[in-house]
């Protein structure tokens, strides 16, 4: 079984207190390993009052907390009977099991809560290899790899564009090998 993540229903207000009774009882009941994050997802909000300016944190989805977990009839029990949980967002019924959530909702929230997506830390591209460019502008080009930047997750390509080599940066989506 994978972990994926799933939405829990709170009671309204309650969203941090559950988010901390549940790591409380994940830690005291074991489930560290079926249990894996937490989250109440908030935006920054900057608001300006009598000049002054003040940053809160507003919930993005009030009343939801997000878990990270791998279901299991241990870790839903756990969840559920967690204090202020109503229950999860996307089960049929009582005694059903939920639904999680699609991986392009997860990025979607983690990206807008600052998260980052996990780096790439071995591509299987090479300076100097031959490669086509499958997104954004020069789509359907094709060009030598010049150089590989894991930090910024992007690569440098040489495409010939009008008889000329032009260098583009693109991020590793952006290509593919030639066969």
């Amino acid at each position: 079984m994978e972990k994926r993540w799933y939405v829990v229903h709170t009671y309204s207000g309650y969203e941090n207190k559950v988010k901390t009774n549940l790591e409380k009882r994940l830690e005291s009941m074991g489930m560290e390993d079926k249990i894996f994050r937490v989250l109440v997802p908030e935006d920054e909000e900057t608001e300006i009052k009598n000049g002054k300016k003040k940053v809160m944190k507003k919930k993005v989805f009030p009343g939801y907390v997000l878990a990270e977990m791998v279901m299991t009839d241990d870790s839903w029990y756990v969840v559920r009977n967690t204090p202020g949980v109503t229950g999860f967002v996307g089960s049929a019924g009582s005694g059903t099991k939920p639904m999680p959530l699609l991986d392009e909702e997860v990025e979607s929230i983690l990206k807008r809560m600052g998260y980052d997506e996990p780096k790439v830390t071995d591509v299987d591209f090479e300076v100097k290899e031959s490669v086509e460019v499958t997104d954004g502008p020069f789509a359907e080009f094709t060009g030598t790899i010049e150089n590989i930047d894991l930090d910024k997750q992007k690569v440098k390509v040489h495409v010939n564009m009008f008889g000329r080599e032009t260098p583009v940066e693109l991020d590793f989506s952006q290509i593919k090998k030639l066969s």
